[in-house]
């Protein structure tokens, strides 16, 4: 077992309890709370279904933390329902790349897992082959904006970012993070720094 996972367990847990953390978009859903952790035996099934190898910081994360529930955004989804996904080529300058999944296999191109609900066609997906495989990249699956590839190394350090900067109370675009003054103001949107 990867020794950041008992770090992650706790760090989690004490969460909710923490007065001055960031507020987290999509915590209403998940409420910090992880559905069990799933059985060696239904990934190995999973894994065989879709002809796939999950990164090991994520696979490590299903099978030693919690199958679906609390992380950024609207939360993880069971493993059931993660889908393929290929990154479109680069068309035209200037214009985003997309995550489609429409019958990823037959183009041939790098896959990505989508893990995370995000909301409308807004995605987060883990590489799982090519040269990003294990790193999380958040992006829109209509490519109304390009995709962003987190400088975490893996699923796990990823996931630790976003415990720690909510701990912190910080603001975090990347990861939908609103500090505690900023969530209280009234007017928060004029004070959020641009992009």
């Amino acid at each position: 077992m990867d020794p950041r996972i008992p770090r992650l367990r706790r760090k989690l847990a004490a969460i909710p309890f923490q007065p001055l953390r960031s507020h987290s978009f999509g915590e209403e859903k998940h409420k910090f709370c992880l559905d069990p952790k799933l059985a060696e035996a239904r990934v190995a099934a999973f894994e065989a279904e879709q002809d796939i190898a999950l990164p090991d910081a994520y696979r490590q994360f299903l099978t030693h933390v919690g199958g679906s529930g609390a992380a950024p955004f609207y939360g993880l989804v069971p493993l059931e329902q993660c889908s393929l996904r290929v990154m479109n080529p680069r068309g035209e300058p200037g214009k985003p790349r997309r995550f489609d999944g429409r019958d990823p296999r037959a183009h041939g191109r790098d896959l990505f897992l989508h893990i995370i609900e995000m909301g409308c066609t807004d995605i987060c997906v883990v590489a799982v082959t090519g040269p990003l495989t294990g790193r999380v990249l958040i992006g829109n699956g209509d490519g109304y904006w390009g995709p962003n590839v987190s400088s975490a190394t893996d699923f796990l350090s990823w996931y630790e970012r976003w415990l720690n900067h909510m701990s912190a109370g910080l603001d975090n675009r990347a990861l939908q993070l609103t500090s505690p003054k900023l969530h209280a103001h009234p007017n928060r949107h004029r004070l959020a720094p641009r992009i």
